[in-house]
């Protein structure tokens, strides 16, 4: 059984130089020590959190004064090469197949889902050395936004979205 002893603070003083009598009589000044009251400090609880606040207001209107310093500007390359059909679009149901479709297959089946894309958008080089063939497909539901899908060698590389169309 372990006993733990309660540590106590130090009791503060301060000199007090006094007599009961008067200075005449006692033959000088004498010395007291008077405790004092304890020390109340103030606890800074919202301390962490006001920094915290202060710090995310700074990152926020540090991103919205130079939004784009930290990333290259991208191209408008979202302009239609050639128109392949005006009248296509992308339903919900078959944008539903497409993101299912794994990467790396065939373009045979992404076309058994759609038929010709609304328009051919200009090639990109995603990775080096292979250079990104783009279909586009405006959304039925909002024809601003297109269903961008890239191919590489004839293969299904992957999907992206283009706004404001």
């Amino acid at each position: 059984m372990s006993h733990y002893h309660h540590y106590q603070k130090p009791t503060r003083y301060r000199s007090v130089y006094t007599s009961p009598m008067p200075r005449e009589q006692s033959g000088g000044r004498r010395m007291y020590r008077q405790p004092l009251p304890p020390i109340r400090r103030k606890r800074r609880r919202g301390s962490a959190k006001l920094l915290l606040a202060g710090g995310s207001m700074l990152a926020l209107a540090t991103i919205l004064v130079n939004p784009n310093k930290s990333q290259p500007m991208k191209p408008a390359v979202d302009i239609c090469q050639k128109r392949v059909e005006t009248t296509s679009v992308l339903s919900r149901a078959q944008l539903s197949q497409l993101l299912s479709v794994p990467e790396r297959s065939a373009k045979e089946a992404v076309r058994k889902i759609v038929e010709a894309p609304y328009c051919i958008l200009q090639p990109l080089e995603i990775r080096a050395g292979a250079e990104a063939q783009r279909e586009a497909y405006p959304l039925a539901f909002d024809p601003q936004t297109w269903f961008v899908v890239l191919y590489e060698n004839e293969e299904y590389a992957g999907y992206d979205f283009s706004f404001r169309h």
